[in-house]
């Protein structure tokens, strides 16, 4: 009983085997010479009650490496409840590149049921570029962020993902910092080897010509998970996705303070989870099934067990370690240690959490 117990502990060590290989072997760049024309470029941000985190947006938008005359930035406030809407109308004031747009009360649901979706559809609707850059209101981005994701575009792609870091202020944050690499590095690898993977909704590229011919946010099923779903769409229009992961295209996100607020996030993105493809489902499923697999181990030969899990952490470590790498970051080595005591915690309580008969909560509004 214990060494199929083994066996099935040890695909989840073979894929992170696996990952970390492919990392070092199958490594896509995707950045090309930026010496040429530069293409009109909107940055589209929606926003609401982000009046704490949205100065340290607009401060880095207003340091961003490209030629004003080449560049506009729309952003939608979404019917806010504090002061967002005052804090982007101070800093767009005196500058023609800079937009905010109200999301008045008749336009909810106008295009979307789900708010987000919705305001940036409005918002692409007023948008003059060639290519659209998408970003979350509590979102910080690199100066380099827009000659970096023009650069990922050839002919043939129409979506660009690129690399998101939590920003970690203590243990907490720094296991969903883990987390974050854990995911996006998966993505990275998948994406590399030509397979659909998703969007990211805080650090995402479209071009114009795939958002218009997949029928942009407008056009989408319903869903929470609007990032996923676009990025379906633009693949099912006939364009490649790719994932870039670089230190000039790295945007930073702030973590969730309270385990309340994390799940009600974990919750949101189970909806896309559940709507993933089988070879995900299992892919992220044995990302659970490992823990359950190694108690087990660990009740019936304690040397055996931890052996195993050591032999996982070290793997996985790896894997960790070279992703962050590539973005330019470096791993505290103890907290990549104890990180699958999170995992155990996040994963148990985050199924719960999506089963549980409540609504979805997201921007101070219920979803079903």
């Amino acid at each position: 009983m214990s060494w199929v117990l083994v066996f099935f502990a040890f695909l989840l060590i073979l894929q992170y085997a696996i990952l970390f290989v492919l990392v070092k072997k199958n490594w896509k760049n995707h950045a090309n010479d930026q010496s040429g024309r530069l293409p009109m470029v909107s940055i589209l941000i929606a926003a609401r009650n982000e009046e704490k985190d949205i100065p340290h947006l607009l401060n880095c938008l207003s340091f961003l490496d490209y030629p004003e005359d080449r560049l506009e930035i729309l952003l939608a406030d979404d019917q806010s409840e504090d002061k967002t809407a005052g804090c982007i109308s101070a800093w767009a004031e005196g500058f023609s590149n800079r937009k905010l747009i109200y999301i008045l009360p008749e336009q909810t649901n106008l295009y979307h049921p789900n708010g987000k979706a919705n305001a940036l559809a409005i918002l692409a609707l007023q948008a003059r570029g060639e290519l659209f850059f998408f970003t979350d209101a509590d979102c910080q981005v690199p100066a380099t962020w827009l000659k970096e994701g023009v650069g990922c575009f050839k002919k043939d792609v129409g979506l660009v993902i690129g690399i998101t870091q939590v920003r970690s202020l203590d243990l907490f944050g720094e296991m969903q910092e883990l987390d974050w690499w854990n995911t996006l590095g998966i993505v990275k690898v998948v994406t590399d080897l030509g397979f659909s993977t998703t969007g990211l909704g805080n650090n995402m590229m479209i071009s114009r010509e795939a958002y218009e011919n997949c029928g942009g946010f407008a056009g989408l099923p319903y869903s929470l998970t609007e990032d996923l779903e676009i990025s379906r769409s633009v693949k099912k229009a006939g364009y490649k996705l790719i994932h870039q992961v670089d230190p000039r295209l790295l945007v930073t996100t702030k973590a969730e303070s309270t385990w309340g607020h994390l799940l009600r996030q974990r919750k949101r993105w189970m909806t896309g989870v559940m709507s993933l493809s089988t070879g995900w489902k299992i892919l992220l499923g044995l990302q659970f099934l490992f823990f359950p697999l190694v108690g087990f181990l660990l009740f019936n030969s304690l040397l055996l067990g931890f052996g195993v899990w050591l032999l996982k952490i070290l793997f996985q470590g790896l894997f960790l370690s070279e992703i962050a790498g590539k973005a330019g970051k470096n791993l505290n080595f103890g907290s990549v240690l104890i990180f699958d005591l999170y995992q155990i915690l996040t994963l148990s309580l985050t199924i719960l959490y999506y089963f549980w008969p409540v609504q979805t909560q997201w921007k101070s509004r219920n979803y079903p």
